[in-house]
């Protein structure tokens, strides 16, 4: 039997991940450290509690993490852990957290009671001690020890013995406390003083008289007796009397305080106080600990002159609430009651909320599994279950708009064919716009030619072309359209049409090419729409004579660079397509050998960057002048990599457009 029991323990061990197994071990050895230095057993120091604490809420915040989803599969299971977490837990640790701050306060008020309790005491010795001081001042040492005999003295401190028993006074002692801890140019001091395991309250004042300095010192023992008429709401009340801890081999482990070692001397207690009975179930027992500061003559206290009093007191909320709300007189009741009223609403208010989110939680989960049983018809192709809403509530309407959605799913799924056949349509319109641009780049004697368009869409709104009009003339067209998609495509397949009907006159290479140009824009006028245009650039070139005749409508100005010079193609007017009547110019240039022409469209330009930066022209010719030895068909790529680098963008905003020819 042992062996099998071992057995089956061992096989739950070894399915424990090794880093599991080494924060069990570790948080239960960290415990048994902490529980053992608990108990008064020697052991190393450290922060071993905390370490088991911090093991175990590791481990358990992994083991949490693989089983979440077997423990949250089921939606009853999510809603509980969500209730749990939205609202059992927050009122637990609200209550919590107002006990614990109700205990606080109870407890800091009960230490504040006796510490004006024992500070009246020591203002009532100075007080006494400086009309003593007054009294005396004109007499000599012994005429002063004479007349604190005499009766009027003597019936002063039976006044001051009936609140300070034991209450004695010495003149010029030997012992001048007032040096010690006040420093050499101090005339009083006032404290608790401590010595060996007897603590008393002392006030010492002193006056320059006619025999010299006289110094009263009043003092009264710190006893039960003192203790049994400090704060009369606090109930039975503990002092014990600490000294600083010598070094060496110590009998019982110290008291550590503010980062200094102590040990117990001694302890002073009340006997006749007790606790009162609890008024209600909530008048609780508050145990309350606070220290006093007492001057001390032990040679081990070194640099510090002051120990701590430990004072521990019992008492209950009643108690202090009479002392709390003494300010309000006749009221203090009523506010007490209040706040207990208040409490009780509270719990009142969440246990309804609890009932609330049961309820809620069985129709969430009922709508839910009839909504998953539902879900199982249409997995089968059955769109004719229907879902009943129990509720008119967010559920109910979830479960109509389900019996909605499997009325129209044979609809969507029609309008899902009908989207298909369109983008197959789409397809088949890239494939014919791509018949539009050049399929082979023409040979021209002494020029090197690449171009590449990078649609936005399915099909561009870009249009660029090169015509061999001669063996040594070729005309170069870039266009961008107005607008994106199908309507700028077809506007550029009639800007081709037309455009390769007027080139096919003969004689064209010769015409300029703003009549070219002109006659292109009235085409446009005429068979678009007022809102439709284009931006035009258009080129002839002549090998023999290596000049470039070229007009820009609207466009954006081509860069033709030659070294470190950079010309922009500026000559031409308007855009096409906009006004009928519109007058264009012919621009010239020669390019020389070895310089480089680049037209572009707008798409290069204007991507943005994540601060919102467009790439823009200068950028454009940086780039250009940067890569100018490169080949045209490389130069085209680079600027193209430049500009998806900038933007960053998975899509593209614009058709992108680039033209490139360079001169051998």
């Amino acid at each position: 039997m042992t062996h099998r029991w071992f057995n089956r323990r061992w096989a739950l061990w070894s399915r424990i991940p090794w880093l599991d197994r080494i924060l069990l071990i570790l948080a239960a050895l960290a415990g048994l450290v902490w529980l053992g230095g608990r108990s008064g057993m020697r052991v190393p120091g450290g922060v071993w509690g905390e370490l088991a604490l911090l093991a175990a809420a590791v481990w358990l915040f992994r083991w949490m993490r693989r089983n979440r989803a077997r423990l949250l599969w089921s939606l009853r299971n999510r809603l509980i852990a969500a209730y749990l977490l939205i609202a059992v837990v927050p009122v637990v640790l609200l209550l919590v957290m107002a006990g614990l701050s109700a205990y606080l306060l109870y407890s800091q008020f009960g230490a504040q009671l006796f510490y004006q309790a024992v500070d009246q005491r020591l203002k009532k010795l100075e007080a006494t001690a400086d009309a003593l001081a007054v009294s005396l001042r004109s007499a000599s040492a012994a005429d002063a020890r004479e007349l604190v005999a005499s009766p009027g003295i003597a019936a002063l401190l039976e006044i001051a013995r009936g609140e300070l028993p034991g209450l004695q006074v010495r003149l010029n002692p030997a012992e001048d406390l007032i040096r010690r801890f006040g420093g050499a140019e101090a005339r009083r001091f006032v404290g608790i003083v401590q010595e060996e395991d007897a603590v008393r309250l002392e006030a010492v004042v002193a006056r320059p008289g006619p025999g010299g300095m006289l110094v009263v010192a009043v003092s009264a023992p710190l006893t039960a007796e003192l203790l049994e008429r400090l704060a009369p709401e606090l109930g039975p009340i503990s002092l014990a009397i600490l000294r600083p801890a010598p070094t060496g081999d110590l009998r019982e482990p110290p008291i550590t305080l503010n980062g200094r070692q102590f040990v117990t001397l001694g302890q002073i207690s009340t006997r006749a106080r007790r606790v009162p009975a609890p008024q209600h179930w909530l008048d609780y027992e508050i145990n309350g600990v606070t220290t006093l500061d007492a001057y001390t003559t032990h040679p081990a206290a070194g640099n510090e002159p002051t120990v701590p009093l430990f004072v521990s007191f019992r008492t209950r909320p009643s108690q202090l609430n009479q002392r709390l709300f003494s300010s309000l007189g006749a009221f203090g009741g009523v506010a007490y009651g209040l706040l207990l009223v208040a409490g009780a609403l509270f719990l009142l208010i969440e246990l309804l909320a609890l009932r609330s989110g049961i309820r809620l939680t069985r129709s969430v989960t009922r709508t839910v599994e009839q909504l998953y049983e539902a879900t199982q018809h249409v997995r089968r192709g059955d769109f004719s279950h229907r879902v009943l809403p129990h509720e008119r509530d967010q559920l109910g309407v979830l479960a109509e708009s389900f019996n909605e959605m499997t009325g129209s799913i044979a609809s969507l799924i029609e309008e899902q064919r009908q989207r298909q056949r369109l983008e197959n349509e789409l397809t088949i319109a890239r494939e014919v716009q791509a018949e539009l641009f050049p399929r082979t780049v023409p040979k021209v004697p002494g020029l090197q030619l690449s171009a590449i368009c990078r649609a936005a869409r399915m099909v561009s709104g870009d249009y660029y072309d090169f015509v061999l009009l001669t063996p040594n003339h070729l005309a170069i067209v870039l266009a961008d359209i107005s607008g994106k998609g199908i309507s700028a495509a077809l506007l550029m397949a009639s800007l081709q049409a037309a455009l390769r009907s007027q080139l096919l006159i003969e004689g064209t290479e010769r015409c300029s090419t703003a009549e070219l140009v002109a006659r292109l824009n009235l085409h446009l006028f005429r068979n678009t729409s007022e809102d439709r245009y284009a931006t035009l650039f258009f080129a002839i070139y002549e090998a023999t004579t290596a000049t470039l005749r070229y007009t820009n409508a609207g466009h954006l100005p081509p860069l033709y660079v030659c070294g470190n010079r950079v010309h922009r193609l500026e000559t031409g007017g308007m855009v096409v397509g906009l006004f009928e009547n519109c007058t264009f110019e012919q621009g010239v240039v020669t390019l020389e050998p070895d310089s480089v022409l680049v037209a572009y469209s707008d798409g290069l330009v204007e991507p943005e960057n994540v601060y919102g930066e467009e790439f823009g022209v200068q950028r454009v010719q940086a780039e250009v002048l940067r890569q100018q030895r490169l080949p045209p068909d490389a130069l085209a790529e680079a600027l193209m990599a430049a500009v998806e680098e900038w933007s960053g963008a998975p899509t593209r905003a614009d058709d992108m457009t680039v033209i490139v020819a360079r001169r051998e």
